[in-house]
């Protein structure tokens, strides 16, 4: 049977890239930390940390294991930890959320009303999610995203998910669609806004209409959903949006569902499993959910 001990040690080497430091760390001298090194090549079967000049560079099979390794750990040291009573009332913590673009201007006052009543301590921090990277996450740049998982997603990552959501038309009051019987011919043929954080021409609905051999006339691309309402708020172009992750940034306005099928959208918050047992982010994680699914 393995030492489970030696999972301490390879993550305080994998971390420090040093034997010295390591031992240092651990409280060892340097020798028995040489010693438990030659004790994790032979177990793993790989060298793990190899020369490079004056210092060591870990090893393919190392940069596999340090992240897993880390987790283990972290688990390990959250199971044996006594139980913690998180007092919100005495809370003092910042929280960084990576969200897609609307969720904000939608979930963030119901969230932070929530967040501000129970923990008044805590502080809400949301920066822009521009791509599908789980960098951040791992890296603990940030707490918590939300969005649609992607083949990019890490699949360390914890996921849970918060709404499902559809695409639906937006446009202004009095809008020439807004009268009469909304077909996808009357669709495709109006002028319209796609919504491309990477500037795509085409989106979902384009693949859809071209299933029925129909073309929207697209005028703009915009980077985000909250600019597209604003521009078919003050004009004849027509915004396709997500219905829920959007909600009352329509409101003044004709939304529609849409004439076709598109494909259905699942609305996740994700994090990476480091946080997953804190007291403190599984209170967090809650409230985002109890938020969303209202």
């Amino acid at each position: 049977m393995p030492d489970l001990n030696l999972l301490i040690t390879l993550n305080v080497l994998l971390e420090e890239g040093s034997v010295a430091r390591a031992a240092q760390r651990l409280c060892l001298s340097p020798s028995a930390m040489s010693r438990a090194l030659a004790r994790l090549r032979e177990t793993t079967g790989d060298p793990l940390l190899v020369r490079a000049g004056r210092g060591l560079v870990p090893t393919p099979r190392a940069l596999e294991l340090r992240e897993r390794v880390g987790v283990l750990v972290q688990d390990a040291e959250a199971v044996l930890r006594p139980a913690e009573v998180l007092d919100l009332k005495q809370l003092t913590r910042t929280f960084t959320l990576r969200t897609s673009d609307g969720f904000v201007e939608n979930f963030g006052p119901p969230l932070i009303a929530r967040i501000n009543e129970a923990a008044p301590g805590v502080r809400l921090n949301f920066v822009q999610k521009l791509n599908k990277d789980s960098t951040l996450l791992r890296d603990g740049s940030v707490d918590l995203e939300t969005g649609v998982i992607g083949e990019t997603t890490s699949p360390e990552v914890r996921t849970r998910m918060l709404f499902r959501d559809r695409f639906i038309g937006v446009v202004r009051e009095g809008h020439p669609l807004t009268q009469g019987e909304m077909t996808a011919v009357r669709y495709a043929a109006a002028r319209h806004i796609l919504v491309s954080r990477r500037g795509h021409e085409k989106g979902v609905m384009d693949d859809a209409l071209n299933e029925l051999g129909l073309q929207r006339d697209i005028v703009t691309i915009v980077a985000g959903f909250s600019s597209a309402i604003a521009l078919a708020r003050a004009s004849d172009l027509v915004a396709s949006v997500p219905e829920r992750h959007i909600g009352n940034l329509c409101q003044g306005m004709h939304c529609f569902a849409l004439p076709f099928p598109t494909p259905p959208i699942t609305v996740s918050m994700l994090w990476h499993p480091r946080m997953d047992a804190d007291p403190a982010h599984r209170w967090l994680r809650g409230c985002v959910w109890e938020v969303c699914s209202q």
